[in-house]
């Protein structure tokens, strides 16, 4: 893979995590429950550090780093705006649209570690996929943990 392909996935992943991070926001924002509330924080200045680790990435490789979220394109789309489609919800209902984010997320981590990527952009890229997992799995299981309070 050369570089400007390299730069590019890396700048497509800068964006998920930006997308990850105002979603975390949002859905802090929304959530009723302040442990909730915090730990979506917590989960949005994850995103926040990753992002920030991939930029620094791009720059080394003399790129120029994605520093905003995208704001179209259907495989990022999915963060975008969370307050409007959960709004009035149910702490589960904005805990599902957290976890469909980070479905999104770790799709966008995986069809980048299927390509030919550098040593050293790789062994980031499968750290912050396996930080992604973690998010989507606490997420879930703090869903499933609402849904059962019902």
């Amino acid at each position: 893979m050369d570089n400007k392909a390299t730069i590019s996935e890396l700048n497509d992943l800068i964006e998920t995590c930006l997308d990850g991070y105002k979603g975390f926001k949002e859905c802090a924002d929304d959530l009723k429950d302040p442990q909730l509330k915090s730990t979506m924080l917590k989960r949005a200045e994850d995103c926040s550090q990753a992002a920030t680790e991939l930029q620094q990435l791009v720059t080394r490789l003399g790129g120029d780093p994605e520093q905003k979220a995208s704001v179209s394109g259907a495989l990022h789309r999915k963060w975008v705006d969370i307050k409007s489609a959960v709004t009035g919800k149910s702490d589960e209902a904005i805990l599902n649209e957290c976890e469909r984010g980070e479905d999104v997320a770790l799709k966008s981590y995986k069809e980048a570690l299927e390509k030919d990527l550098p040593a050293e952009v790789r062994m980031v890229v499968e750290r912050q996929l396996q930080g992604v997992q973690r998010n989507h799995d606490q997420v879930k299981a703090l869903r499933d943990a609402a849904r059962a309070r019902g």
